[in-house]
């Protein structure tokens, strides 16, 4: 899952940035409102953390310009603002939920999982298809009730296919959504990993869960599909 955060407190952005990476997300990071506009009408992002208070341009400016351009990444706003009147404000202008500072690393990162759920119209933190389960809180895999040990890229490229069910996803959009903007894009990367994942998923008895369409990308078989 890919994150844009937009702050212009250096040692705060490096902390939750560390943070999410920690728990396998990939950063982007604006230091201000102009950049990132920018970032979020160049890129797609999974969600948005938003601070209000940005030089160049306001955060709530930020959010408007987006959701009046149709861009729908759920966005989490960071505030000073206790007011009720201005929270009303920023939820009503499109906002999908916010924090006020300081705050929990911990629940920065539950509250960000539960809106990329909810954006995908997952209720639950866990995931089903085929006989394959994931659980996104324990970042844990199984298949038919057998454990999957995966690496944590291996474990986010299967969570990203779960919520891509019957697309074709190409290395390059894994690639963007998997790594902050700055990586270099070599697409073995991804073939080494999915050949793993795939290898790992493909236990005696199951049928090939990732299909590789040549020169398209990949695609997660659920149900009839895999048989």
């Amino acid at each position: 899952m890919r994150i844009l955060l937009v702050e212009d407190e250096l040692r705060l952005a490096e902390n939750i940035a560390a943070a999410l990476r920690e728990v396998g997300f990939a950063v982007d990071h604006a230091a201000d409102g102009e950049n990132g506009s920018h970032f979020a009408e160049q890129n797609v992002y999974d969600a948005i953390v938003l601070d209000l208070m940005l030089p160049a341009k306001s955060g709530q400016r930020v959010l408007q310009d987006l959701r009046r351009k149709k861009l729908h990444s759920p966005v989490m706003i960071l505030t000073a603002q206790e007011g009720k009147e201005s929270i009303i404000d920023l939820l009503n202008a499109g906002a999908d939920d916010y924090l006020s500072k300081p705050f929990d690393l911990g629940e920065l990162i539950a509250r960000i999982k539960a809106l990329i759920r909810r954006s995908k119209g997952v209720a639950t933190p866990i995931l089903k298809i085929s006989d394959i389960e994931l659980n996104a809180v324990h970042q844990t895999v199984h298949r038919q009730g057998n454990a999957i040990d995966l690496s944590p890229t291996e474990y986010r490229i299967l969570e990203y296919l779960i919520h891509r069910p019957r697309a074709i996803v190409s290395k390059q959009e894994l690639l963007e959504h998997l790594y902050d903007f700055d990586w270099e894009h070599h697409s073995n990367v991804i073939e080494a990993h999915v050949s793993n994942l795939r290898r790992k998923l493909n236990l005696a008895g199951t049928e090939p869960l990732i299909e590789t369409l040549r020169h398209r990308g990949y695609r997660l078989r659920q149900g009839e599909d895999a048989g």
